[in-house]
């Protein structure tokens, strides 16, 4: 696999732009949309994965200069259990990373410059450059309001190649919003995921068609899309180190090891993925949670919290147009300790009545004399689309169930 550091067609100032290319076809020379250009890529899918850098933080940056350069962490007040949301560049040098406590990056990075989000602004930029995205192509995937998929294979297949696409895109958000975009780009959605986060912040990785295995085989396993820390740690005590460990193994391995998963996991290990770009993506789960300040205990106490929390689910379920039937109920002891339980209903719901009786039955086994706790989420899943639901005769209470699940 060779490297290369280019400028074309990307007029940022002092921007830095690694690409991997193709043996085979030289990708650097390729950025125009000539039809000579046809034949020299492959017939494949073309997905694109566009994140911008340290967004919220970047869009800090963007509305007052004076922080350029500067540590910036964007989160919640240390003295609150804060989070760390997003921090820039220069923080994450003193090892500041996003879903830190901020009490614990302000002491990494004692002269950083905490500020509190403003999600508004922060949606209205996502706006922005979800508009520049699709200019580019309708078949948009966004998966958050700082990244998204394109799929950009009929552009590919009308003359244009993945480098000039990818430029473009990083240019025309870049000059529309000020912002900066790292973009991964090959033939399927994980290995341009991957591909993206090689070389941030504004950076650009090609994998060109055919070269996918290559390009995953040296890295280390707990990069594939799907390997969470302990499965990493499991297969690194087995000997598996690199996503080229995972991709020799057998297809008996991988059904022994990953069950119903295993086939998803050994195509995305040899580059094969076909999961498609999903431009409407539906929601898997509506949640709300709430760290506490202090330490809370008791009913009176906590029974507030959860019924505000029940609230609002059910309004983001009534604003989705959804229902749903699994309840669940998140909590977090002072020794931060965590634990979930659910339960099934026998009807899809968006009541807070319903959630909220629902929830306060699953959570109230836990609560012990002695017992306190930082943190309360609920959520509502398995969803239907919104529609209306006959009650059984013996009325809405009896739609909660009495089993609960411990996760």
């Amino acid at each position: 696999m060779a490297a290369s550091r280019v400028r074309p067609g990307y007029n940022k100032q002092n921007s830095d732009i690694t690409v991997l290319f193709s043996k085979r076809v030289n990708w650097l020379e390729m950025t125009d949309h000539t039809s000579s250009h046809r034949s020299a890529v492959p017939s494949a899918r073309h997905v694109l994965h566009a994140d911008l850098d340290a967004f919220y933080a970047a869009v800090e940056v963007l509305d007052d200069p004076d922080l350029a350069g500067k540590a910036v962490m964007v989160g919640g007040d240390p003295e609150n259990r804060g989070v760390v949301a997003t921090a820039s560049y220069e923080a994450r040098v003193f090892g500041v990373h996003s879903a830190m406590p901020m009490r614990t990056a302000v002491r990494l990075c004692p002269h950083g410059i905490i500020i509190h989000p403003r999600f508004d602004r922060y949606r209205q930029m996502s706006r922005a450059v979800m508009d520049v995205f699709h200019e580019f192509t309708e078949l948009v995937e966004p998966l958050s309001m700082d990244e998204a998929y394109l799929d950009i294979t009929e552009v590919v297949d009308a003359g244009r190649l993945p480098l000039a696409i990818a430029l473009e895109l990083k240019n025309t958000v870049h000059e529309k919003t000020g912002l900066t975009l790292s973009v991964g780009a090959g033939t399927s959605k994980s290995v341009a995921k991957i591909a993206s986060d090689l070389h941030k912040p504004d950076g650009l990785v090609v994998v060109a068609p055919g070269e996918e295995r290559e390009f995953l085989a040296p890295l280390a396993v707990g990069k594939l899309w799907g390997i969470g820390p302990k499965t990493g740690q499991r297969l690194r005590a087995d000997g598996i180190e690199t996503i080229g460990d995972l991709a020799s193994q057998s297809t008996g391995w991988f059904q022994r090891r990953f069950g119903k998963r295993a086939m998803d996991v050994q195509s995305r290990a040899m580059g094969e993925d076909r999961e498609p770009v999903r431009t409407e993506r539906e929601a898997k789960s509506v949640s709300a949670e709430s760290t506490f300040a202090t330490d809370l205990t008791g009913e009176d106490t906590l029974y507030p919290h959860l019924s505000r929390l029940a609230g609002r689910v059910a309004q983001h379920l009534e604003g989705k147009q959804l229902k749903g039937k699994t309840v669940t109920v998140k909590a977090r002891l002072a020794d931060f300790t965590t634990f979930t339980r659910q339960t099934t209903l026998p009807y899809p719901t968006g009541s807070d009545t319903v959630i909220l009786e629902t929830a306060w039955r699953l959570f109230s086994r836990e609560l012990t004399p002695g017992r306190s706790f930082r943190l309360l989420g609920v959520g509502v899943s398995g969803f239907t689309e919104d529609e209306e639901f006959q009650l059984p005769l013996f009325g809405e209470e009896q739609l909660i169930g009495d089993g609960a699940t411990a996760q």
